[in-house]
């Protein structure tokens, strides 16, 4: 059975995630540090770890497969996931490949490095109306792709 993963707590398309996933009944993760209030699903699994640097990364990681679904922002654990053979995609809805990801950490890493130096401030621009609907298409085309390749 397919699953989709979800680095839930600032995660702005948990509502989408669970439109996508109900189409299709896969079970979905939503794993955060604390308590959240979500729609009323037997699809959702609420996962509730400990505080700390990487927790929620962890449990993902050590869990996701092939044929499942991470949605992150975090490009580590986007990077993880893939390694596991799964699909992983931010919630704006770029969806990251074998050639992606290996630039997608080196850009993350350049952007931490001039943070720390003071060369830019500010973090990403605010998500958007059209980052909702490209992450529905996004995570639509993904399950399809999933389920073609099975």
């Amino acid at each position: 059975m397919h699953e989709i993963y979800v680095d839930a707590d600032a995660c702005p398309v948990k509502d989408e995630v669970l439109k996508v996933a109900g189409r299709h009944k896969w079970q979905i993760h939503m794993v955060s540090n604390s308590w959240m209030r979500l729609a009323d699903s037997s699809l959702i699994n609420r996962v509730v770890v400990p505080e700390g640097p990487d927790v929620a990364d962890d449990w993902i990681a050590e869990r996701i497969g092939a044929g499942d679904v991470c949605v992150t922002q975090d490009i580590p654990l986007a990077s993880r996931c893939m390694s596991a053979g799964a699909e992983a995609m931010s919630p704006t809805g770029k969806r990251h490949s074998e050639d992606s990801i290996g630039m997608a950490v080196a850009m993350r890493d350049l952007h931490t490095e001039l943070r720390e130096t003071g060369e830019i401030t500010g973090g990403p621009k605010p998500f958007a109306k059209q980052d909702r609907s490209r992450f529905l298409q996004s995570l639509e085309e993904s399950i399809q792709s999933i389920l073609r390749n099975r």
